[in-house]
């Protein structure tokens, strides 16, 4: 049996494609595995993801390739798949989870405390850029796009004094940069930030009972339970949201946190909860949230 396996032709897409290919050859018996580059929409541009419709455009070329039976699965950085998925598609494993934090790189590895005032940081999110704010409102933000190799180049090229971007691609890539690891406190990660996910189409089920166990199943329920979050929050992208759910002996800790655009304005909770109880539970704390008004914040900075 061959799986096709669609991905995007960034270094890291890549990357990750051919991790998922080793995980499948490793554990499945007597099956080939093909690797699918693919040029997104998203790739093709370097404006800013609200010009061009957010993160989706980085998956619907892969989707497309499901849907003409040209690839059996796609594989994605989870965080770039919108949290509302098209019924037709589904997300059948994730693997267990690179470092969900956020580094912030320079060319000396300062602290986010040691930036001068009025200093630049080039970031490609809304919740980046308003946790920064937050906490430095004298810091200016730079959108910036591209690769991650791209980002560091222009850092390098002095176009910011600092770059943030996710810990788990510059580890999967073998990167040397100076850096500073933001504290989760500091810098809560966007859902499922560090998690690699197998998607296919919905009534696959030959695909989906040959490889839905490849994955971690417990890394699975933490990283829907966050994008379940997202969900209730009708948030993209495009919304500052941040939430993280680990396991801490068992338990999952939830930390969550939406801001305003600008980030002068801030909702944080934190709830502890079980695996067998997080999909209630996690709704229960978006419910929070919601009676705080943090929908009127998120419609804010979407409109």
């Amino acid at each position: 049996m061959k799986i096709r396996i669609a991905t995007r032709q960034s270094e890291l897409a890549m990357y990750q494609a051919k991790f998922v290919a080793d995980e499948l050859l490793a554990k499945i018996n007597n099956i080939e595995v093909e690797l699918l580059s693919m040029t997104s929409e998203g790739d093709q541009t370097d404006k800013p993801l609200h010009e061009i419709g957010g993160k989706g455009l980085f998956i619907s070329t892969l989707e497309s390739a499901l849907e003409a039976d040209e690839a059996d699965i796609a594989v994605h950085s989870l965080k770039d798949v919108p949290a509302k998925l098209d019924p037709k598609f589904k997300i059948i494993s994730v693997f267990s989870r690179e470092s969900p934090e956020d580094l912030l790189l320079s060319k000396d590895g300062k602290s986010f405390s040691e930036f001068a005032r009025n200093s630049t940081i080039g970031t490609s999110g809304p919740r980046r850029k308003a946790q920064i704010n937050n906490l430095r409102p004298d810091i200016k933000t730079i959108p910036v796009r591209g690769n991650i190799a791209t980002r560091i180049k222009k850092l390098n090229d002095g176009q910011f004094d600092g770059l943030v971007v996710a810990k788990a691609a510059i580890k999967r890539l073998g990167l040397k940069q100076n850096s500073y690891e933001f504290s989760i406190e500091e810098m809560l990660p966007s859902a499922s930030q560090g998690y690699i996910a197998i998607e296919c189409l919905s009534d696959k089920k030959d695909i989906i009972k040959l490889l839905e166990n490849i994955g971690d199943p417990k890394e699975l329920i933490l990283a829907s339970a966050e994008r379940s979050f997202v969900a209730a929050m009708e948030g993209t992208c495009l919304s500052p949201i941040a939430i993280l759910c680990e396991d801490k002996n068992g338990q999952i800790k939830i930390s969550g946190k939406i801001l305003s655009y600008e980030g002068n304005k801030k909702i944080y909770k934190e709830k502890m909860s079980s695996f067998e109880d997080i999909a209630i539970d996690i709704m229960l704390f978006a419910d929070e949230f919601i009676l705080e008004g943090a929908k009127s914040l998120i419609l804010k900075n979407d409109n």
